[in-house]
């Protein structure tokens, strides 16, 4: 069975993240980047199924600009056999993603699709769930466990009330949680070995995709300050300036 692990170049999040100055968007230039955290681990769960003996194969896929390709040979380096760039200096979107991910899971034809369950720089959570439409596939979003079995996937998720539990018929898409894993430490030797795995390049146009924008960014502005903190005498004064100054009662 073949896994197939889409992964995303960001901003690094250990980065303190900077608004450009003409507020169009956020200034990546001489910025740490590295893989989406939340892709990491989905990568660590693929490899892991390899290493069960449940997966033959894990295909990592990145979809973005040439730097792309440090991404994915991490990837590799953690576990992965083969990777597939798909080269644009298109500003991508999740519809966008999502449609290059089909046309790749039709040519690879994976069991398994596992990818993070969102980026943690436009945090949208949208592409997994998109790709299982538009492949009508079954889905499993926020897996904190994950298991293979028989054809199936027993998938433990995340909700609000607590964890729930699902089996999807394989070939499927699963989007992974911060809890599904811790990933490995990448190893020198590792790092070389990742050198000298294959890595297929290939342009929307080769899949039939277009990936031109349909969303348009108008503004991108930070936070406001937080204004400093004030003690306060007693519970009386606390009131009244919650009621005229704060105005939150």
């Amino acid at each position: 069975m073949k896994v197939l692990v889409p992964v995303k170049r960001v901003v690094d999040y250990n980065v303190k993240v900077r608004v450009k100055s003409d507020g169009s968007g956020v200034d990546i230039a001489n910025v740490k980047m590295s893989m989406n955290p939340f892709d990491e681990i989905a990568v660590e769960e693929a490899v892991r199924l390899k290493e069960k003996g449940v997966a033959t194969e894990v295909i990592a896929v990145s979809c973005g600009v040439q730097q792309c390709q440090e991404t994915l040979r991490t990837a590799m380096a953690i576990g992965a056999d083969r990777a597939i760039l798909v080269q644009t200096d298109e500003e991508l979107q999740p519809l966008a993603v999502a449609k290059l991910l089909k046309a790749l899971v039709d040519k690879e034809q994976p069991g398994l699709v596992i990818l993070g369950k969102q980026a943690i720089d436009d945090d949208c959570n949208q592409t997994a769930q998109m790709l299982a439409a538009l492949a009508d596939l079954p889905q499993a979003t926020f897996a904190s466990k994950i298991e293979v079995a028989d054809g199936k996937a027993k998938v433990t998720r995340e909700v609000d009330g607590g964890l729930e539990t699902l089996e999807v018929a394989l070939p499927a898409v699963v989007s992974a949680d911060l809890r599904l894993n811790e990933p490995r430490y990448v190893t020198l030797p590792n790092i070389m070995k990742a050198k000298k795995k294959p890595l297929e390049t290939l342009k929307p146009e080769d899949l039939g995709v277009d990936v031109k924008p349909r969303l348009k960014t108008l503004k991108v502005s930070e936070p406001p300050k937080r204004g400093a903190g004030v003690k306060v005498p007693d519970v009386a004064t606390l009131v009244q300036k919650l009621k005229n100054e704060a105005k939150v009662i």
